[in-house]
């Protein structure tokens, strides 16, 4: 086998495969994308090149990608932060337990697993002004009639509306068990022969996690937020079942970006703006990978 791939010909003919699977998949779309951002593209019509007049309009004449920035950044924020921190005190408790671990860990992880188109319609229903939350709300005398109560997926005051910080809650609720599983892997990997000397020269567990286990599990970090990131920003599912398509449609509060791209490209047909809202979402994705990778400082132990 040392032989065989000492030629570079044999090499090639190894990865080629991969290669072509991985343009025809990833760089074929992107190039092409990118094409069509540049152009005013409809299905009845061939691509006509106008150059960065998509990338104008959405920064300077699109009211509708300012809501979706705004909204599409708090989301991202609050996943990093939020899955950062549930994520990691699981991790800590159910690797620490022996009895009921795996049931616990099935429990946390199964809705990572489960249809989120699904799963928005369930919540929908759980925040139905008729049904759910209000009703049980009824039920206990604190309201007087359900429909009189909070509109947890139409109320748009606010700098950031109720339904944005609604479905971020239920994203965290589906997705923190897989932070979760990433953080008890890398755990799980530590020798416990530091925690053992650690123990004996008086260190408690509380101080163990942080000078121990915090410091190892970096890497690990870095990826899931760049993880978490990345799924936040492109997220879609659960706004689309949850949030009612007025709000979410042209001129909708409750609009992020992929619910832009979705509207521009299959609902009004312009291929090339929403090829262009593409471009700018994974130009972000890049920027925010970027600089979760530079300041979070992952030393090297030996």
């Amino acid at each position: 086998m040392d032989k065989l791939l000492r030629k570079k010909s044999n090499i090639i003919l190894f990865l080629a495969p991969a290669f072509v699977i991985f343009s025809a998949v990833l760089i074929v779309p992107i190039i092409t994308a990118f094409y069509y951002s540049l152009c005013d593209y409809k299905l009845n019509s061939a691509p006509t090149f106008v150059g960065l007049k998509n990338y104008i309009t959405i920064f300077t004449d699109d009211p509708d990608m300012k809501i979706a920035f705004k909204n599409s950044i708090f989301f991202m924020i609050f996943s990093i932060i939020s899955q950062l921190f549930f994520g990691l005190i699981l991790a800590a408790l159910l690797t620490n337990i022996k009895r009921g671990r795996d049931f616990f860990k099935n429990v946390y992880y199964l809705p990572c697993v489960l249809s989120s188109a699904a799963l928005g319609l369930l919540w929908y229903f759980v925040f139905h002004p008729k049904y759910g939350v209000n009703k049980i709300m009824e039920n206990l005398g604190m309201l007087e009639n359900a429909n009189e109560g909070t509109l947890w997926l139409s109320d748009t005051t606010g700098f950031i509306i109720l339904p944005i910080i609604v479905i971020s809650f239920v994203a965290l609720w589906q997705y923190v068990g897989q932070s979760m599983m990433l953080y008890m892997a890398q755990i799980s990997g530590i020798s416990k022969d530091i925690y053992e000397a650690a123990a004996i020269d008086g260190c408690s567990r509380t101080q163990a996690f942080f000078r121990i286990t915090l410091p190892l599990i970096k890497p690990m970090m870095a990826t899931a937020m760049s993880l978490n990131a990345i799924g936040s920003l492109k997220f879609f599912d659960l706004i689309f079942s949850m949030i009612p398509e007025a709000m979410r449609g042209k001129g909708g509060k409750a609009n992020v970006i992929a619910t832009v791209i979705y509207d521009q490209g299959l609902r009004f047909n312009k291929y090339g703006y929403a090829c262009a809202v593409g471009m700018v979402l994974l130009l972000m994705c890049l920027i925010v990978t970027f600089l979760i990778n530079k300041f979070v400082k992952v030393e090297s132990y030996e």
